[in-house]
């Protein structure tokens, strides 16, 4: 008997804290649409839905993503926008996380509508996405730049009509001799890499509120180094 009602106090304890989340989320959201929304950052995780891709090294900017909703406690429930999006704080400044479900190659047609929408300027938007160029876990904060061969910034840029927005690119090494791209990128890491992921998952994490809170030269200096072997 005791036992079952623990079980009932810790079920109403949880949808206490739920209907908490929805409802500062549904404030949250309020107030970005109210008028300021030149103050809001969209940060975007780039990935692939579906358990199929769930960790994988493409997937890296959805892990990103889901890292900072956790630290900054935000619900990632909405589903709109082609993506999944929560809305938060960080530091002080109002957010829009964003994991676009429209697949890797089309991640445009998700942050096009967001910015139509929020009316928002190049300079409030953030994409995380996973580079083969960088060793494992190396980060590298760039103000634009090319796709590099990434389909998904491809289409971003070609959605936004430019290169000029913010990104953290998370190494996830360079593919072994006679592999297919394709199939590395959507490959999974080993134990090793796992936990270097793992750090640099973290430290993406404190890059994106440094550069929230305007200090993208401050990111790029703590975070633009190379990793030692």
């Amino acid at each position: 008997m005791q036992e079952q009602l623990e079980r009932q106090r810790q079920k109403q304890e949880e949808k206490q804290k739920e209907q908490t989340l929805q409802n500062q989320e549904k404030t949250n959201t309020e107030e970005i649409k109210s008028g300021k929304e030149h103050r809001m950052k969209v940060i975007v995780g780039l990935g692939n839905p579906t358990d199929q891709y769930k960790g994988t090294r493409h997937n890296v900017g959805y892990m990103a993503i889901d890292r900072i909703a956790e630290a900054n406690r935000i619900n990632m429930n909405q589903h709109k926008f082609k993506a999944m999006v929560g809305s938060g704080f960080i530091g002080g400044s109002k957010v829009l996380l964003v994991k676009p479900l429209t697949y890797m190659n089309l991640s445009g047609e998700s942050l096009r509508p967001i910015m139509d929408f929020y009316k928002l300027d190049l300079s409030d938007i953030l994409v995380i996405y996973d580079d083969i160029s960088l060793e494992v876990g190396q980060l590298r904060i760039r103000r634009k730049g090319s796709a590099g061969g990434h389909n998904g910034i491809k289409n971003i840029i070609a959605q936004l009509g430019t290169q000029n927005f913010l990104r953290v690119k998370v190494g996830v090494g360079e593919k072994p001799a006679g592999w297919d791209l394709a199939d590395y990128v959507l490959g999974r890491y080993s134990a090793e890499d796992r936990k270097i992921i793992d750090e640099a998952q973290k430290e993406a994490a404190e890059a994106v509120k440094m550069m929230v809170m305007d200090d993208v030269r401050g990111a790029m200096n703590r975070y633009n180094t190379k990793k030692k072997a």
